[in-house]
């Protein structure tokens, strides 16, 4: 009977548009022929195709995609940045005012009674820091950020560089990442295999055809040493390592990579630095390249013909055909701008809902240059005949003088009103876009902070956006502790001299505030809960540190705080008595106290006395201590 069928996928939102949804269901190929390409999956054309139409959005592009889709008057659409407004503010938020990296319980390492591994915890979280900043990681995730509002999805790539000396992260636009999810896996979990794969265009001054490059990361059996070598057809392959010499009676065993061991089952294990237990997986890479026009046939961009492919070749002269990383682990991180549905893998794009809000929004925009033009010069009709001149076309211009004839007159149109009434539908679809969005109008910017009557109503306005930020952050939570534990691990692998000996901890990026902070309250309350003791100093300088002060660290900040506190040394020193402690807590080093002098009494006359008569036996000591006495007795009755 023809009818249409409807199919409701990750990205069905976009099949309003005519140029995305055809009439049967595909990509206009002329908008999108990168999508439509041989080596494109099925599956992932029209992720592919909403990527485009959406960076189109971003960069005021879509009435040129339109007018691709066939409307004539695409292309004089007004596009004021509504769409990239948005995801620049979401960015922001998501992002918060700062981000770093966080050990949990390196803040204990200066404590009176620090955990075990505090030390080793603190040294992880000053090591991380400073491969952060190395690295330019808030700048890496604000890249990845941008993509993953936008487009819905961002990829973070991580790799040993042997010329720095540490693992280097670098952002990868989603439209070239190709996960492998079979039928019976879930998309939840991260794929065994991932490709990023794109077109190279056809250079004609290098003599360079039109190419297709592709570079794999595959979990896989650990597998005999491999080394560099050549075909039969002079391409740089990897080939396995001779095998070592047997004794007699015992069969050739492979040549196995240094560390690894031979299990009687005929599997290779190997124990990675940051692993209890041995692993029989590890990561392989590879990087191949092929000319368009030798692929043939029904192949896509997981089984493209390896024989016709030529593999790259690292500066170390390592062959990039199925290299070992020695990794049990894929260093690419997935970022979903939402948290995926159950079993699913991609995210949505935070532009999705309000796609059609924005069509209207530039509709709008577009009438309202349209009327502004009458109005700044408006429509003028004159009727009666100027004596001697004919019927003519006039131009308006200022200071111009019209002599009419009798009866005659001067109208103009006033398109004034319908200008306000475009202008106050254009506020009215901004409004419905944040409100579809959840980003209300103080967060935008929009609003007169006079306005607002209160902190409490303030926070109250901000509800959507923290319903809406806290979700986005969910999503990310797994993912930024990833890229911390990938990191460590990849510093073990490459044995950096300043981790030897290091274990790897569990470690977290933090992001900042994003609403606005009163810093005058949070200080007041950090300050008198101190005071009273239901906050410890710790707690209170983490509450400032996440409320914007510039603490650049909370152990540090703890120990400036505590070598000024000398009250609160004095009370340290009357509770003791220690000096050791007291010297502990202000970071000085003091002595110990000294011990005090015996007391020795003056002497009196008779003690003299008794001195000079020395007394050789008990007997003369007593009758010299019965002395004594009775001169005591007798002082004491003449003084009664």
């Amino acid at each position: 009977m023809g009818l249409r069928e409807v199919v409701i996928h990750a990205w069905s939102w976009l099949n309003y548009k005519p140029i995305y949804s055809n009439d049967l269901g595909m990509p206009n190929r002329r908008a999108f022929p990168e999508s439509v390409a041989m080596w494109v999956p099925a599956e992932d054309e029209k992720r592919l195709a909403a990527y485009k139409l959406l960076t189109a959005y971003d960069s005021n592009q879509a009435g040129e995609m339109a007018a691709i889709g066939g409307d004539p008057d695409a292309r004089d659409r007004r596009e004021f940045g509504d769409p990239s407004m948005f995801v620049d503010t979401l960015v922001s938020h998501v992002l918060g005012r700062e981000q770093h990296i966080v050990v949990p319980g390196a803040e204990d390492e200066g404590s009176d009674t620090p955990a075990p591994d505090a030390p080793m915890k603190a040294k992880v979280q000053e090591l991380l820091r400073d491969w952060a900043e190395a690295e330019q990681l808030p700048m890496r995730m604000q890249q990845c950020e941008r993509k993953a509002v936008t487009l819905g999805d961002g990829v973070y790539r991580l790799a040993w560089d042997r010329a720095k000396k540490r693992p280097t992260i670098r952002v990868t636009d989603p439209g070239f990442y190709f996960p492998v999810i079979g039928e019976d896996d879930d998309g939840g979990e991260f794929p065994r295999r991932v490709h990023f794969a794109w077109e190279l265009p056809e250079d004609p001054k290098r003599g360079l055809k039109a190419r297709l490059r592709r570079i794999t990361y595959e979990l896989d059996w650990i597998r005999p040493a491999t080394a560099p070598g050549v075909d039969r057809d002079g391409r740089a392959v990897r080939a396995p390592r001779p095998a070592e010499t047997a004794t007699d009676g015992e069969d050739e065993a492979p040549t196995l990579t240094p560390g690894d061991v031979l299990t009687e089952s005929g599997a290779i294990s190997r124990l990675y630095a940051w692993n209890d237990e041995p692993s029989f997986d590890t990561c392989y890479l590879t990087d191949a390249t092929w000319e368009l026009g030798d692929i043939k046939g029904p192949v896509d961009v997981d089984s493209l013909p390896l024989g016709k492919a030529t593999f790259a070749t690292r500066s170390d002269g390592e062959v990039l055909d199925r290299l070992d990383l020695l990794l049990d682990f894929i260093p690419v991180v997935h970022v979903a701008n939402t948290v995926p549905p159950a079993e699913e893998h991609w995210g949505m794009s935070s532009l999705a809902k309000a796609l059609q809000v924005f069509d209207e929004l530039a509709g709008a925009d577009t009438d309202s240059s349209r009327a502004s033009a009458t109005t700044g010069a408006p429509i003028i009709g004159i009727s009666g005949q100027q004596p001697g001149r004919g019927e003519r076309q006039r131009t308006v211009a200022p200071g111009m003088v019209f002599e009419l004839g009798e009866s005659g007159r001067m109208d103009t149109v006033n398109t004034a009103p319908q200008l306000a009434e475009l202008r106050n539908h254009r506020h009215d679809l901004q409004e419905r876009a944040a409100n579809v969005t959840r980003l209300p109008a103080v967060a935008l910017g929009t609003m007169d902070p006079a306005k607002l009557p209160s902190g409490f109503a303030f926070q109250l306005s901000l509800g959507p956006l923290d319903s809406l930020i806290g979700g986005m952050r969910l999503a990310r939570d797994h993912t930024d502790t990833l890229i911390a534990k990938f990191v460590q691990r990849l510093y073990l692998a490459g044995q950096h001299p300043d981790w030897a000996g290091v274990s790897v901890q569990p470690a977290k990026l933090v992001r900042g505030p994003y609403t606005p902070t009163d810093k005058a309250a949070v200080l007041e309350q950090v300050r008198s809960g101190v005071k009273d003791g239901v906050l410890s100093l710790e707690t209170g300088v983490r509450m400032l540190d996440e409320a914007g002060f510039p603490v650049e660290g909370v152990t540090e900040e703890i120990e400036r705080i505590q070598s000024r506190a000398f009250e609160a040394a004095k009370a340290l020193a009357d509770a003791t008595g220690d000096s050791g402690a007291v010297g502990d807590f202000l970071g000085l080093e003091l002595d110990p106290d000294p011990v005090a002098p015996a007391v020795i009494l003056p002497a009196t006359p008779a003690d003299e006395a008794a001195t000079d008569d020395p007394v050789a036996d008990g007997e003369g000591t007593e009758t010299a201590t019965t002395s004594t006495n009775s001169r005591q007795r007798q002082s004491r009755g003449n003084a009664r």
